[in-house]
């Protein structure tokens, strides 16, 4: 689901995501743009200096991850995490990087509010003295095989100061080595967990984490953890949202995670840090502990799939990010709408059109789902049949027939949550939101500003095929605040969707 962000945050990206303004054919950059050093400590100004022939009092200068954010083709992707404009033909201005990540960036110079370059971009990496650290003192790596070549790496799990990193093994079975560039290798010789002691040095210090490898004399992978994240604008909006991101997902042991609100390249960053794979567009994406083998592009806007090899089996993990106005239970709560306008609205939204798509773009997978299974994981901006019952009111109503989870029943996906989980009224597993407790307007209910947030369940991990639900959660760090979101250990507004599943 979407929000309006606090002031702040909203000139930071929600006007650069929601308003795309008209722009001129794209002119080949003519302008210089140049920042004063490659590096810049994070907490200090970057400064750059600027010069076009197409002066305009919102040209802007605007910074971004790197690799692949930002405008690559002179397109919007996701919002800046901080920008400025730049006014007339030449002159010089910085950029905040407090609350950053060290890591590397790029500066975009960039054409009257829009994504046009005017020159072309520049790399830059913010660096910090401050003491390398893991993200989490204790994690597991990818499972390993009796007999078999294994290769894993944490080099880019070191946060704080990376220069002249190298790596050590200070502990550990035999058979596993572990490179100065922190690369994990060897051929396990029998089943079991396989601890290692790991240390990593940099100029500012040493840091040490204990690793842990399940060997498998049978099946490589047989369970694993799913999750269903959305990220939030990336968790661009916490500070430090990276890192805290990555000690989530470590400490809950998480092998695949499908995810909205990438923001761009938000999954290529997790991925690069964990050494895992991925596959995205600009706003949804599949997170892979284990390789991914096979890629469906863009389906209803935004949804996409993957084919993740576990070993003797493989897996599709479908990602989905469904319309999110009109909401729903808005709609309910605050409308007092029939059931029949309810789904009137859901159609007006674009989403049962949406569920409908994927699930025929589904319809191979969901056909060789006996031997492959199959995960729809996503924010669908909408709750489920399964808590709007006869049995469960939810603001005066009964049952109500939402089409985004029926759709999916109908096709034979079963709710993993509400599976291990039946009864909404005791476990009513809410995922809108742990962050947003009182509704601060919009969506034509400004008048109800101030009321409690109909919470509800919008998040869903569906599957389909030969799998067995051992539990199911909605998760989240922390006690995250609406009034000071930046602050929160919990990088996102809305709750995650945790299932634990164990291969048949």
């Amino acid at each position: 689901m979407r929000r309006l962000l606090p002031l702040a945050l909203t000139v930071l990206s929600v006007a650069m995501a929601l308003a795309l303004p008209t722009r001129p054919a794209q002119a080949a950059p003519d302008g210089t743009l140049t920042v004063t050093s490659p590096t810049f400590a994070v907490g200090t100004d970057l400064r750059f200096s600027y010069s076009t022939p197409r002066p305009n009092a919102k040209n802007w200068v605007g910074l971004y991850r790197n690799p692949g954010n930002g405008p690559v083709d002179q397109a919007y992707v996701g919002p800046s995490l901080t920008w400025t404009y730049t006014p007339g033909s030449s002159g010089s201005a910085s950029l905040s990087t407090s609350g950053l990540a060290a890591g590397d960036y790029i500066v975009y110079y960039l054409f009257d509010d829009g994504y046009t370059w005017l020159a072309q971009p520049v790399t830059v990496r913010l660096t910090t003295n401050t003491a390398p650290h893991f993200p989490a003192s204790a994690f597991t790596l990818r499972n390993a095989k009796v007999g078999a070549g294994y290769s894993a790496t944490v080099r880019g799990l070191v946060q704080g100061d990376t220069s002249r990193l190298s790596f050590t093994k200070t502990s550990g079975p035999a058979w596993a080595a572990l490179s100065s560039t922190g690369v994990v290798t060897g051929t396990p010789t029998a089943a079991g967990n396989a601890t290692l002691g790991i240390r990593a040095t940099t100029a500012s210090g040493t840091a040490d984490a204990t690793v842990t490898i399940r060997v498998q004399s049978g099946a490589l992978v047989p369970q694993f953890n799913a999750l269903s994240w959305n990220l939030w604008h990336g968790g661009t909006v916490v500070s430090g949202g990276l890192e805290k991101q990555l000690k989530f997902l470590l400490e809950r042991d998480v092998d695949v995670v499908g995810i909205q609100e990438n923001q761009g390249s938000a999954a290529q960053t997790l991925a690069t840090a964990l050494g895992w794979s991925y596959f995205q567009n600009s706003d949804t994406a599949v997170l892979s502990r284990y390789p991914i083998t096979a890629t469906t592009p863009t389906v209803a806007g935004s949804a996409v799939a993957a084919r993740i090899d576990l070993g003797a089996r493989s897996l599709r993990l479908w990602s989905a990010h469904l319309g999110y106005t009109p909401y729903g239970p808005y709609d309910a709560c605050f409308g007092r709408m029939t059931v029949q306008q309810l789904l009137s609205r859901e159609s007006s939204s674009g989403r049962t059109g949406q569920i409908n798509t994927i699930i025929a773009a589904m319809s191979a997978d969901l056909g060789s789902s006996s031997t492959t299974p199959v995960l729809l994981t996503g924010d669908f901006n909408a709750p489920s049949h399964l808590d709007w019952t006869a049995t469960n009111s939810r603001c005066g109503y009964g049952a109500v027939p939402w089409p985004t989870s029926t759709v999916p029943a109908n096709a034979g996906l079963i709710d993993s949550y509400r599976q291990a989980r039946p009864n909404p009224s005791t476990q009513p597993g809410v995922t809108w939101s742990p962050v947003y407790k009182t509704f601060t307007g919009g969506y034509g209910y400004d008048s109800h500003s101030g009321e409690p947030e109909p919470q509800d369940r919008i998040d869903f991990i569906h599957y389909r095929g030969p799998l067995t639900v051992l539990s199911s959660d909605a998760v989240w760090e922390g006690t995250p605040a609406q009034s000071n979101p930046s602050a929160n250990v919990w990088t996102s507004d809305h709750a995650a969707v945790l299932t634990a599943f164990r291969l048949n």
